[in-house]
């Protein structure tokens, strides 16, 4: 890749490269620098003139099959309790079709706006479906995927939100989380495919599956994540089941540490705060969601100053309902500033969330977030010559995050196209559009 308008390294010293590019071998990039000073044959050569080119940008949260339930009627102008309510039943109608289109729509709608890896939380396993589903689905599109085995144990006869017939048995859950890990996981820093451990909520499973789902995580050597302190529902309900907030619940089950990340987070106190600064607990902002579902302003500014690892998100396609990363760090800057500072959040600190914090949330800060020499190839080209971006020659790179959301020209997950000039390249999409509306119009139905 060469010819960059500007290429954004990404690393600590926040190198900026004009007319840049890197050189790659078998997806690990080899060198980065103007393109003067790169090896001038290679098989493959991207030229990107007038482009700007940033790591591939990584999402920390997301709920990919609740793309065939957008703006679903009903639930429009719920919250978050009343939504999922909502949405429940026409979830359980799913199976192993719609988890695997779903996944297929969803990943690429998030490498065309330049993400290159997704985590996904799935937590709902009906009609035969399994986590197998989304993983043959990022495999066959190449996208660099962490999927977590999510579960829900308490049903609404035992005092939690979700129908019984969403939820699992807890032995049985554990066994599928050993099965998952022992099948799919791949420790190894290029890893296509890893697998985290993720009960859906405290108010979906019981303390004590939260606290054998930690242990089996640590046996195994993979990550946990769940929801936290959304919204003040959230906090009600860990109150009055629990009789304390969401920090004391999550240190009591042992869900703080460096292989632990959280989603949303919108509702906690500045000592929960110093908790996860503390215990080096991640979190995964998901502005838009957050705003849809009227959950709350996240303190980010406060998290960064802590030294709190922050990712971004972009939350399940039905309480976004977008998929866009460029789109969540925008907002993630603005909704900052609305508490009345210009420069609560800056475009730079924005990106930096979407691309190093991302893959420190993650646990993969060694591998992917920046565009250094043995990291993985991983990055994304937004052309300059549109509409939306003219004008931006002060400041190109800024212009992402100021400007409307760019979609990618190209998106390259180690060293290999997925998006090529605008559209995906790894698998015949008008046919995924077509079956997905197809399975759309049967969950419609009913």
């Amino acid at each position: 890749m060469r010819n960059a308008r500007v290429l954004a390294v990404m690393d600590d010293a926040g190198t900026e490269i004009p007319d840049g590019g890197l050189f790659c071998c078998d997806g690990i990039i080899e060198q980065v620098g103007p393109t003067a000073d790169l090896p001038t044959v290679a098989d493959q050569v991207i030229e990107l003139a007038d482009h700007v080119v940033i790591p591939g940008l990584v999402n920390t949260h997301h709920h990919l099959c609740q793309n065939l339930t957008r703006a679903v009627p009903m639930a429009q102008d719920a919250s978050l309790f009343g939504w999922l309510q909502t949405l429940y039943p026409i979830w359980q109608r799913m199976g192993p079709d719609h988890l695997r289109i779903s996944a297929l729509v969803g990943m690429a709608e998030l490498a065309l706006s330049g993400c290159t890896t997704s985590s996904d939380h799935l937590y709902l396993f009906p009609n035969g479906s399994r986590l197998d589903d989304q993983i043959q689905s990022a495999v066959d599109l190449g996208f660099r995927f962490t999927a977590t085995r999510g579960s829900m144990s308490i049903g609404e006869s035992k005092g939690g939100l979700p129908p019984d017939s969403l939820t699992e048995d807890e032995d049985a859950i554990l066994e599928d989380c050993i099965r998952v890990v022992d099948t799919f996981h791949d420790p190894g820093p290029q890893a296509m495919v890893q697998v985290a451990i993720a009960p859906c909520s405290p108010f979906t499973v019981s303390q004590d599956l939260m606290r054998q789902s930690a242990v089996l995580a640590r046996e195994k050597g993979v990550r946990l994540h769940t929801h936290l302190a959304e919204n003040v529902e959230d906090i009600d309900y860990s109150l009055e089941r629990f009789g304390m907030r969401p920090g004391e619940y999550i240190e009591d089950v042992g869900w703080v540490g460096e292989d632990v990340w959280h989603a949303h987070c919108v509702q906690l106190d500045a000592e929960e705060n110093a908790l996860f600064a503390r215990t080096g607990t991640g979190i995964a902002h998901c502005p838009c969601s957050n705003m849809r579902l009227a959950s709350g302003i996240a303190p980010v500014r406060a998290w960064l100053d802590r030294g709190v690892k922050v990712g971004l998100g972009v939350d399940g396609s039905a309480s976004n309902d977008d998929a866009n990363l460029l789109t969540e760090a925008r907002q993630a800057m603005l909704l900052q500033r609305v508490k009345g500072h210009a420069a609560e959040l800056t475009a730079r600190e924005a990106l930096r969330i979407a691309t190093r914090g991302g893959a420190a949330v993650l646990g993969r800060e060694d591998d992917i977030g920046s565009l250094e020499v043995g990291k993985n190839a991983d990055f994304a080209a937004y052309d300059l010559n549109t509409p939306a971006m003219a004008g931006t020659d002060w400041d190109p790179l800024a212009a992402l995050i100021f400007c409307r959301p760019a979609q990618a020209t190209w998106t390259v997950i180690g060293g290999r196209p997925i998006v090529r000039d605008g559209l995906i390249a790894s698998v015949d999409f008008d046919a995924v559009l077509t079956e997905h509306r197809r399975l759309v119009r049967m969950l419609m139905d009913g």
